[in-house]
């Protein structure tokens, strides 16, 4: 844990000095909470997605993936082979260490950053797709990841998990928001996909930079770290350019 704060207190303070518009510290106090104000009901929409995502994780899907009671990683093994499995046999440690740090500091920091700078800066498209794009990943996702448990990769070979060798201990934390078989799509690689997208419409360069360049890693680290199985990756990049797609049509006729 203080490992991965000291990391996104880090980021934060370059992302301070470098990403946000000196304009924004002109603002004043009344102005922020107007913004606010206008922002509230996406905000709700975001919260609302995480709170029911934890709820699933913690409560409903342990029973549920019991009462299935099978594992269906088999049937995709049996499409793709060992093609995963053989990255976690020839890890190159220099390149575990930066895509570990990616997973599992960086890409959180882009989940909490990018809605705030949306806020702050009063970016309300950005914020409405963000929110929007998360509801409807995870509404269509849910019913995946309760009827057919997926376990991930590094589980199902019974290998080392990279998480735990570059931050010991990361893994009970990071198990209290997820689960080990809500694999299929991959929801790393499909918010990654939503959240760059968003950012790009603010117009502020650096950011969308920065958030196609995680998004890019994100991808590639659950396939090399032996996370997710293709198809999982495949399935969470389209559920995304699906909603991406509904999105830009919903918005564009609301406008």
């Amino acid at each position: 844990m203080i490992v991965l704060g000291v990391i996104n207190l880090a980021l934060l303070l370059i992302s301070l000095k470098f990403i946000i518009p000196k304009e924004f510290y002109q603002k004043k106090d009344k102005q922020i909470f107007q913004t606010i104000r206008k922002h509230l009901p996406f905000l709700l929409i975001i919260f609302g997605v995480v709170a029911l995502h934890l709820i699933e994780v913690n409560l409903i899907d342990p029973h549920v993936t019991e009462w299935v009671g099978h594992d269906f990683a088999n049937e995709i093994k049996g499409i793709e082979g060992d093609t995963v499995y053989w990255f976690s046999q020839n890890w190159t440690p220099i390149l575990v260490y930066f895509f570990v740090i990616m997973y599992i500091a960086v890409y959180p920091f882009t989940l909490w950053f990018a809605p705030t700078y949306f806020l702050l800066l009063n970016k309300k498209k950005s914020m409405k797709t963000l929110a929007y794009g998360l509801l409807l990943i995870y509404v269509i996702a849910l019913p995946f990841y309760l009827f057919m448990p997926i376990t991930n990769v590094y589980t199902h070979y019974n290998v080392s998990s990279a998480l735990e060798t570059v931050i010991p201990s990361v893994e009970s934390f990071f198990y209290s928001t997820t689960t080990q078989n809500n694999c299929l799509p991959s929801l790393h690689t499909a918010m990654t996909i939503l959240i760059a997208y968003s950012v790009s419409l603010t117009g502020n360069k650096k950011l969308t930079y920065f958030a196609y360049f995680t998004m890019i890693a994100v991808i590639i680290s659950v396939i090399y770290l032996s996370i997710h199985w293709i198809t999982d990756v495949i399935a969470g990049a389209l559920l995304a350019v699906g909603v991406i797609f509904i999105l830009r049509r919903f918005m564009r006729e609301d406008e």
